[in-house]
């Protein structure tokens, strides 16, 4: 991967989202769209259980590590443990997160207020790693919202050789709402987000923020380098069917949506082997048929079968009976 990756669209690192079972799923669907962890903090890459953190599908390539954390020295290693351990094919740092447990750990969102900070661990990540080191932020915490603001920011960490910015066009209260809130809460401003791109154009900016559909994708990428897709990408996994035809200039999957789900049963199956629960392997797939006749049928057959038969790939399979018969219900319906 390049130091400016040319993954045109990538899916948000998400909290208990985007873990392995889900980027597998993604990746069936999309071959080429740039995929994240979700955020782990460093702390937990150089004393923890590494295998269990920081493990992936082969195929997930390319994957990026996000971090959460502020120190540059144990940044650096918990980067360094990540690609030459690990192989993963960027490090990214976490400088969006407004939730209080990450405030309380000095890391997130509140980082917007001390750039040199941000700067000071990306030198350090950079020096430790040769894939790219980039930084996920907003545009701006609580009264440290203006353009200029964010402008000083990319511009301390730029500096240290951060050449990639993904951008929620969002600015972050850190206190009074909820990460959820702060989600939807605040103004979007996109414009600040194209506006960067124009004054630093020799830098990749990524924009991120409630896009939705492939005509709004198109859209921003006439301003930026590139689209991150964050809830879209969990609430309608389909969404990146055509994605590599349209922004990658590549063959779409040849898979439909019964076809994925018959690939991912093999990747269940040798999860299940290694004690993982049906119910962390049946939640990346609730969203899959969302707007199919069916749908419905679909999520609670695997919501309830979860609960009720146990560790069993007969969990999906017979989920997947029940969805084909309910769609075979609606062509006859709408035959008749």
């Amino acid at each position: 991967m390049s130091e400016l990756a040319p993954a045109a669209v990538s899916i948000a690192p998400m909290m208990d989202r985007t873990d392995r079972y889900y980027r597998y799923l993604a990746r069936l669907i999309s071959k080429h769209t740039l995929l994240y962890t979700e955020m782990v903090n460093m702390n937990a890459v150089v004393h923890g259980d590494r295998p269990h953190l920081l493990r992936y599908h082969e195929c997930e390539h390319p994957i990026a590590l996000q971090l959460g954390g502020d120190d540059a020295t144990m940044l650096a290693e918990a980067a360094k443990v990540a690609v030459e351990e690990f192989g993963y094919d960027e490090v990214n740092l976490n400088v969006g997160c407004p939730s209080e447990r990450v405030q309380s750990g000095n890391f997130g969102a509140c980082l917007m207020q001390t750039p040199e900070v941000v700067a000071k661990a990306v030198a350090a990540m950079k020096q430790a790693v040769d894939v790219p080191v980039t930084v996920k932020h907003r545009i701006g915490v609580d009264d440290l919202d203006g353009y200029e603001h964010m402008l000083r920011f990319v511009d301390i960490v730029a500096e240290a050789g951060c050449r990639r910015f993904s951008v929620h066009a969002r600015k972050a209260w850190l206190k009074g709402l909820s990460p959820k809130e702060n989600r939807n809460i605040p103004p979007i401003r996109y414009e600040d987000v194209y506006r960067l791109k124009q004054e630093r154009p020799e830098l990749w900016v990524e924009i991120n923020g409630h896009i939705k559909t492939h005509a709004e994708m198109q859209g921003h990428l006439e301003h930026v380098d590139a689209v991150m897709i964050g809830r879209a990408a969990w609430d309608t996994p389909w969404l990146f069917a055509e994605v590599d035809a349209l922004f990658f200039g590549a063959e779409p999957r040849a898979l439909d949506r019964f076809e994925v789900v018959e690939a991912y049963l093999h990747f269940a199956e040798s999860e299940l082997a290694r004690g993982n629960r049906i119910q962390r392997l049946t939640k990346p797939l609730l969203t899959l048929f969302t707007g199919e006749a069916g749908a419905r049928v679909w999520r609670r057959a695997l919501t309830e079968g979860a609960h009720r038969k146990g560790d069993t790939l007969t969990v999906i399979t017979d989920a997947l009976a029940m969805l084909r018969e309910a769609q075979a219900g609606a062509e006859r319906r709408h035959a008749g």
